[in-house]
């Protein structure tokens, strides 16, 4: 499976608003120089043919860096393009099954806070699973919560990566890092920063020192 290896780190994801169409791509290059190993395009807005385009540019960027391209739900585009990585919500957990059969690419797939989900999906072929929001985000205010400690249950659990994701800054990353989360989803605190080489750099040395 392409890029398996590249599902640790800091996971970037981008942003209707905080990465517009005039900036992603330089925006992007700049988190993966400093060391994001997972990129992942959430366009919620544009029409399939822009999205295509984005999402060609973003993994030629991704495999220049040696790191993981991941689009988000646009499942048609993600199998007649063959990108590396697909990532879906709970508006597509019924047709999973016939994802996995057509998509040959790193899979990933939320499960929120439930544990028995998250299991299910990696014995059809998961290839990560996403948990959260822990914390409140602006990307999506009315997410409901999870408790860190479901990051602790899922290490146990699950055989494959697990990704943290919701409302995580500089201010609360030690607290999710405690549960040792192979992977953290971070959006706002990257983009709205000042200096994204710093940010991006501040949020990769917490995995180091975390092995």
């Amino acid at each position: 499976m392409p890029y398996r290896e590249n599902l640790k780190g800091l996971y970037v994801i981008t942003d209707d608003t905080l990465t517009p169409s005039n900036t992603i791509f330089s925006q992007v290059e700049e988190a993966l120089k400093s060391g994001a190993t997972i990129v992942q395009l959430r366009n919620k807005k544009d029409s399939d043919d822009v999205v295509k385009y984005m999402a060609i540019q973003l993994q030629t960027l991704c495999r220049n860096h040696n790191a993981l391209f991941v689009l988000n739900d646009r499942i048609t585009l993600a199998v007649e393009y063959s990108f590396d990585g697909l990532h879906i919500g709970e508006s597509d957990y019924e047709i999973f099954t016939k994802i996995r059969h057509n998509f040959k690419g790193i899979l990933g797939v939320s499960c929120y806070g439930d544990i028995e989900k998250a299991k299910y999906f990696e014995s059809l072929g998961a290839n990560y699973i996403a948990f959260g929001s822990f914390f409140s985000s602006p990307t999506k205010p009315n997410s409901s919560l999870v408790p860190l400690e479901i990051l602790q249950k899922a290490k146990k659990k699950l055989s494959i990566p697990i990704c943290a994701i919701g409302g995580i800054n500089s201010e609360n990353i030690d607290e999710v890092m405690e549960y040792q989360p192979d992977m953290v989803a971070v959006i706002s605190d990257i983009w709205k920063s000042v200096d994204i080489t710093s940010q991006v750099t501040f949020f990769t040395k917490k995995f180091i020192s975390n092995i």
